[in-house]
């Protein structure tokens, strides 16, 4: 206890309970435990891209080899060119980039409508409707290849990029997932009083429902770009290697008698850049807008 409260009657002295309140808006200090821990963890999250950076440098006959290299050499230019040129990655970047980003924009668009509707909307059978959305969920996607592929037949869209578009463009996950968020972010009496005002539904969804949603539309835009990239099973099945996805340009890679094990690397580490360079431009946007629902929550 400080001499300044010494002097203050009993009832003016703070309390424990009122000092640690008082300090809860003091900023916290990492301590060098702290450091270690973030440091390990970065470096296991970042070895597989780095071993695949390393690998991709070296030659086939290096890789196999005992020890593996544990650093960099001299032939990552030219295995790139290789995985460039042998898996037409420039066609398939182009397709993955349209492919990607149309599913991210209709799935944020959509599941953000629906969700607003589950959450604040009050229908006939809304409760049936979020369950069987839920239950979707619990259904292996595998089962679905088959007839999917007899659908896609049918309407004559094999091997063209509306085949992995459309069966993606909304998800159960990405309903729920803004259900689930705009129920506590998002106030009840906000969009009443919005309707009291004369605001059409459009507009209360476009002027009221989207800036509140829209730390989740971010978190879930992401999420819903990197699966979309990295999505090999209905892509291999639904397209060819003269429409490809990069996924799909990338399985040429590993045929042959004997595998480049390098070019291979090469071409994982050219699928991944994309990926790394929309994080790196929109990274600090979107852990602003996690930051932000998570105080505004």
């Amino acid at each position: 206890m400080t001499t300044s409260e010494l002097t203050l009657p009993p009832k003016a002295r703070p309390t424990r309970a009122r000092r640690r309140v008082l300090g809860a808006g003091k900023q916290l200090h990492a301590g060098p435990v702290t450091y270690v821990v973030l440091a390990v963890f970065a470096l296991v999250s970042l070895a597989p891209l780095l071993w695949t950076a390393i690998a991709a440098s070296r030659t086939d006959r290096r890789l196999a080899q005992t020890p593996p290299p544990l650093w960099f050499g001299g032939n990552l230019f030219s295995n790139l060119q290789a995985a460039w040129d042998q898996a037409g990655l420039g066609t398939a970047m182009v397709n993955s980039v349209f492919v990607a980003g149309t599913i991210t924009v209709s799935t944020v668009l959509f599941a953000t409508l629906a969700g607003f509707a589950f959450a604040k909307l009050r229908f006939r059978f809304s409760g049936l409707l979020l369950l069987l959305t839920i239950g979707t969920m619990m259904i292996p996607p595998q089962l679905a290849v088959v007839p999917l592929y007899l659908w896609m037949a049918d309407l004559g869209w094999s091997n063209q990029l509306q085949t992995v578009i459309l069966p993606s463009l909304v998800t159960a996950f990405g309903t729920f997932f803004m259900r689930q968020y705009l129920v506590q972010a998002l106030p009840s009496e906000l969009v009443e009083a919005a309707r009291v005002d004369g605001a059409s539904s459009l507009r209360i969804v476009w002027h009221v429902v989207f800036p509140a949603a829209r730390p989740a539309m971010a978190v879930l835009g992401l999420l819903t770009f990197v699966f979309a990239w990295n999505d090999f099973l209905w892509p291999i099945i639904a397209l060819n290697q003269q429409n490809p996805t990069v996924q799909v340009a990338l399985n040429s890679l590993g045929t042959g008698y004997v595998p480049d094990q390098s070019v291979i690397m090469a071409g994982a580490l050219l699928g991944t850049l994309p990926l790394l360079i929309a994080f790196l431009l929109f990274g600090k946007q979107i852990v602003g807008g996690i930051m932000q629902g998570a105080i505004k929550g």
